[in-house]
C-alpha cells in the first residue's frame, strides 16, 4: 500500500491586524508580558463581511489555483470549524459554492458535483478529525484525493483574559497518495473525556422578562397583561415571533483558562500514552520536530514540558539537566521545575523542535482548528526561507480540542516538500497586512461598522436573504 498524506497546502489570513503594543496600551498592561510571556505580536482581525466561509473559500481557492488542481478530481471536501455560520447547512457548502462559481470558466459548471462535502466540529480538533477521516478514505483507492480545510474565527469578549489571543483564518490541504510534503503514519493516539473547559452555549431569554427589564431601565411601567398583549399583537418582526423566548448565540465562548490548560495537558498525555501503546516510541529521540495546536504561540512549549521531563527520565539527558540545575530531590519541587523550564537544555529542545512552528501564530493569534495546520506551514516555511532541507525528518503532531479530546500522530517530511512551499510566501504575506487602531478593532468586534475597512476582502458576504422561504441564507461575492 502506498503512503498517504499532505501533497499541497495553502492558507488565508485576514488583511487586518492589531499590534500587541497598541492593544496592551489600551488595556493598561505591559506589552512585554504578552510578547515575551505568550509569544504574541499581532492579532488578525476579520474585516466586515468575512467569516469562516470566506476564510475557507479563500484557502480552498488558493490551494486549487496555486497547485493547478482540477476540482473534478476531488472526492471530498471536509471542513473542520467551530465557527459555523449556520446550524444546519454546513459552512463547507457555502465555501465550495463560492469557489465552484469562481472556477466555472476554467473547470466547468459544478466542478464539485460528485464531491462529498461536510463540516466536522469538535472545538479546535475538528479539522484533525477531518484529516484522519479523509486519509482513511483516500487509502482505500489509488485514484482518490481529498481536501481538508480548517477555518475559524477566535473571538473573545473585549477586556477578557482571552482577548489578546484572538485570531482568524484558514488552511487547506490536499490529501493524496505519494504526497509531496509529508506522509502521515497509520498509528494515532486518541484520548477523550467530556469536560466543560470551553464551550459556546445556546442562551435563551424570556421575551416578557426582556421587555420588563427594558421598560424598567427607561423608567416606564407596564403590567404583565399589557406586555403579553403587546407580544401577541405587535407587527414587529422581532417581538411577533411565536416563540416565547429569544434564542441567542454568541461567538464568544464560556471558558476557564486554567481548567482548559489542565484538560489540554491531561488529554495530550493520555493520547501520547495511547500512541505509545500502539507503537512504542521514544518521543524525544524520534520526533525531530513537534507541531502543536496553539491557543497562543508559546502554549506548546509550556504544555509539553512535563511530558519532556518524563521522556528524558533515566536517560543521559536527565543527568545533563541535573548537572545544569541540580537534583530534584535537593530542591523544592516547584522551584526545581521552574529552573528546569528555564534551563539551557529545555531551551535547546524548544528552539530545535518547537519554535519554528510558533512563528506564524505570533503574527496571527489563535486560529482554533487551523492553528495546528498553520503551525505545520510555519515550520515548513521557516525551513524553506533558511534553505534547510528537512526531508526524511519525523514530525510529531499534538492536537487538542476543548470538550475535550486530543489526537497524536506522526509524519515524515518528503523529498519534494520545498517545491510545494516555495511559492506560498507565508511570512511575506503576514508582513504586508494592514494595521488598524484599537478603536477600529473594537468597532468591528462590536458589529458597529457596516462597511469594510479600506477596500474589504476579495471574497466577502454580499447580503443576507430576507424572503420568507430563504430568510437568513447568506450570499457571497468575489471581487
Amino acid at each position: 500500500m502506498t503512503a498517504t498524506g499532505i501533497d499541497a497546502i495553502a492558507f488565508y489570513v485576514p488583511q487586518l491586524y492589531v499590534t500587541m503594543d497598541n492593544l496592551a496600551e489600551a488595556r493598561g498592561i505591559e506589552a512585554e508580558k504578552l510578547k515575551r510571556g505568550l509569544g504574541l505580536q499581532k492579532m488578525a482581525v476579520p474585516n466586515i463581511g468575512e467569516d469562516a466561509a470566506t476564510f475557507a473559500a479563500n484557502a480552498l481557492l488558493n490551494l486549487i489555483t496555486q497547485n493547478n488542481i482540477d476540482p473534478n478530481d476531488i472526492g471530498r471536501v471536509y471542513l473542520g470549524t467551530e465557527s459555523a455560520i449556520d446550524g444546519s447547512k454546513p459552512t463547507a457548502t457555502y465555501a465550495v459554492e463560492i469557489v465552484e462559481k469562481e472556477l466555472a470558466t476554467t473547470y466547468g459548471e459544478r466542478s464539485f458535483k460528485n464531491c462529498d462535502v461536510v463540516d466536522l466540529t469538535f472545538a479546535c480538533v475538528g479539522a484533525v478529525d477531518a484529516l484522519q477521516n479523509s486519509i482513511d478514505w483516500v487509502k482505500q483507492d489509488q485514484s482518490r484525493k481529498a481536501i481538508v480545510i480548517a477555518s475559524d474565527l477566535s473571538k473573545y469578549d473585549i477586556n477578557s483574559t482571552g482577548e489578546y489571543t484572538q485570531g482568524a483564518g484558514a488552511v487547506a490541504v490536499l490529501i493524496s497518495h505519494n504526497p509531496s510534503i509529508i506522509t502521515i503514519d497509520d498509528v494515532w493516539g486518541v484520548a477523550f473525556k467530556s469536560e466543560g473547559d470551553f464551550f459556546k452555549p445556546r442562551r435563551s431569554y424570556k421575551k416578557a422578562d426582556l421587555l420588563k427589564s427594558l421598560l424598567s431601565e427607561l423608567d416606564l411601567e407596564a403590567s404583565s397583561e399589557k406586555i403579553a398583549k403587546f407580544i401577541s399583537t405587535t407587527n414587529s418582526e422581532f417581538w411577533s415571533d411565536s416563540n416565547e423566548v429569544v434564542e441567542v448565540f454568541k461567538e464568544e465562548p464560556v471558558f476557564d483558562g486554567q481548567f482548559s490548560n489542565a484538560c489540554y495537558s491531561d488529554r495530550i498525555t493520555e493520547a501520547l500514552e495511547h500512541f505509545d501503546q500502539n507503537k512504542p516510541t521514544d518521543f524525544n529521540e524520534k520526533w525531530q520536530h513537534i507541531v502543536f495546536h496553539l491557543p497562543y504561540a508559546f502554549h506548546g512549549r509550556r504544555i509539553i514540558f512535563n511530558n519532556w521531563l518524563h521522556w528524558i527520565k533515566d536517560s543521559n539527558l536527565q543527568q545533563d539537566l541535573e548537572n545544569e540545575i541540580g537534583k530534584s530531590e535537593d530542591s523544592d519541587p516547584k522551584d526545581w521545575s521552574k529552573k528546569a523550564y528555564k534551563s539551557k537544555l529545555y531551551s535547546d529542545f524548544v528552539n530545535s523542535r518547537i519554535a519554528q512552528g510558533e512563528l506564524a501564530s505570533s503574527e496571527i493569534g489563535n486560529m482554533y482548528t487551523a492553528s495546528i495546520f498553520m503551525s505545520l506551514l510555519s515550520f515548513l516555511s521557516d525551513n524553506y526561507r533558511n534553505n534547510k532541507d528537512i526531508a526524511g525528518n519525523p514530525v510529531g503532531f499534538i492536537a487538542y480540542g476543548s470538550g475535550s479530546k486530543s489526537k497524536v500522530f506522526e509524519g515524515v517530511v518528503q523529498n519534494d516538500w520545498m517545491s510545494k512551499i516555495k511559492d506560498i510566501k507565508l511570512f511575506e504575506t503576514l508582513e504586508n497586512r494592514t494595521a488598524i487602531s484599537v478603536d477600529t478593532y473594537e468597532s468591528i468586534h462590536r458589529s458597529k461598522l457596516e462597511q469594510p475597512v479600506e477596500n474589504g476582502s476579495k471574497i466577502s458576504l454580499e447580503y443576507i436573504e430576507r424572503d420568507e422561504t430563504n430568510y437568513g441564507l447568506r450570499r457571497y461575492s468575489v471581487k
